[in-house]
């Protein structure tokens, strides 16, 4: 048994960790555990068929399985309170590329860490990342992750040309984009099957650096002016909020957007080979932070530092693969910072025209300073048919927020009514305190996902806290 908890370090729960090493492995587990006796007339999952399972049997069987990566999801997604979790980043690591066509065939367990650093000194970039590099592939699909560049490129599942899956009875289906299973499991988190391989697209690249432009805005308005004009003109965008400016400064900005460096745009700047690129990790959190580390002085103070020191304009800059995509992989365990209690992400979309409930969310967290280290603004484009899939057209905010502020909880349940109400939706892969009822209302093909997966895992063989919680 392994307490396990998110990247917020929030609700920490028991389970059998087991690590396959190939897909082998995972097969022969998942018939196991789903062969378990104690599952034999008592496993089904009462928050899903509403059975009457006993509670007090409390065999691994019994309490199902779910598959792990990095641990990146911040909530309870990756946790299975006394059941199983794969921790599917110990299969074995492995992927290859076809120099023609960009395809990458890779095993879930690979990290995108991995693949950028074979992939960029061959002239390649993954086509959606995070703003961590430490992701798997699997986790990248459970979770249909975005980057900056949603507005141009869509999401992570949108390049997944195809994927296997290991279902509840064992066997591996091979899936592509024509298969209804597909897209319940783009987005499913982990709850469709265990993804053992994925092939996708990746985008060619000539160097490793990025041509950005930085602008900086005076408050909200004007960010989203700007932005609504100019993101077109770039393939990745995010805004910078600083949350501790009030009155007249409420929503001021810092605007990044960039595109792939040519080779033309870094003569002069670069010497030696244009594609190299060797990322690692500078600094390492200390083991233990003292609770309140990050507070309204020492927030209010670096935003103050950090606004400043962002040119008013200047176009042209050049800037590296990990301060532009990952500034945070340079700290190991930077979750540390936020002290023993640990942090609450909370991502929203609401759609195009629903700008007066974010100017509403921002403006309540400023004037009650509420602190936030980082607070982006993204445009979304087109989402991905995936049923669970967290974006749609219109603005996303995330807020990285101490889980000991103050007030906190009722403050965020009354933003998921404003959300809601707005006709957007939280991000499952972030959650870590929603109601299902908020979720249900925010994803309108939730029955259908829930068909699906039920038709691919009758018995409800995969679990997790988070499908609990939420009554998936």
């Amino acid at each position: 048994m392994t307490l396990l908890t998110g990247w917020g370090r929030t609700a920490p729960t028991p389970a059998t960790l087991a690590r396959p090493r190939s897909a082998d492995e995972v097969a022969a587990l998942v018939k196991e555990i789903g062969a378990d006796p104690a599952r034999k007339g008592n496993g089904a999952d009462p928050a899903r068929k509403g059975n009457g399972a006993d509670p007090a049997r409390v065999g691994h069987g019994s309490r199902g399985l779910v598959a792990r990566g990095l641990g990146r999801s911040y909530g309870d997604a990756a946790q299975n309170a006394g059941g199983t979790v794969l921790d599917c980043a110990a299969l074995r690591p492995s992927w290859t590329l076809d120099p023609e066509s960009g395809l990458v065939t890779a095993s879930a367990g690979t990290s995108l860490h991995d693949l950028m650093t074979g992939l960029v000194p061959r002239g390649w970039f993954v086509p959606v990342s995070p703003g961590t590099r430490y992701v798997t592939v699997g986790g990248a699909i459970a979770a249909d992750v975005h980057g900056k560049n949603h507005h141009v490129d869509s999401s992570f599942g949108a390049h997944v040309r195809s994927l296997t899956l290991v279902t509840a009875d064992g066997s591996a289906r091979v899936l592509g984009p024509s298969d209804d299973l597909f897209w319940a499991t783009v987005g499913g988190m982990g709850l469709t099957g265990v993804i053992v391989e994925a092939t996708f697209a990746c985008v060619p690249i000539e160097t490793s650096r990025m041509r950005v432009d930085v602008e900086r805005t005076r408050d909200l308005d004007e960010t989203l002016d700007v932005m609504t004009a100019t993101d077109d003109r770039y393939r990745y965008t995010v805004a910078w909020i600083d949350l501790m400016a009030r009155g007249g400064r409420t929503g001021r900005s810092v605007l990044t957007r960039g595109d792939h460096a040519t080779r033309e745009d870094v003569r002069g700047h670069v010497r030696g080979d244009p594609l190299a690129f060797a990322p690692r990790q500078r600094l390492s959190a200390p083991p233990r932070v003292p609770d309140g580390l990050l507070n309204r002085a020492t927030v209010g103070a670096f935003n103050a530092v950090w606004y400043a020191k962002a040119p008013r304009e200047r176009r042209g800059l050049i800037q590296g693969i990990t301060p532009f995509f990952h500034p945070l992989d340079a700290v190991a365990g930077w979750n540390r910072m936020y002290g023993s209690r640990g942090l609450v992400q909370y991502q929203f979309v609401v759609p195009f025209g629903a700008e007066d409930t974010l100017r509403r969310v921002v403006g309540a967290l400023s004037t009650r300073r509420v602190v936030s280290f980082l607070t982006v603004l993204k445009r979304f484009g087109a989402g991905t048919p995936g049923m669970l899939s967290f974006p749609m057209p219109g603005w996303t905010l995330a807020l990285d927020i101490p889980a000991g502020v103050p007030g906190l909880a009722g403050l965020l349940r009354v933003f998921d009514e404003w959300v809601v109400a707005a006709g957007g939706r939280l991000y499952l892969a972030k959650d870590s305190r929603t109601s299902a009822s908020v979720v249900a209302a925010g994803y309108p093909r939730l029955e259908e996902w829930r068909a699906i997966r039920d038709a691919a895992d009758p018995d409800g063989l995969f679990r997790s806290d988070l499908a609990r919680r939420l009554r998936l």
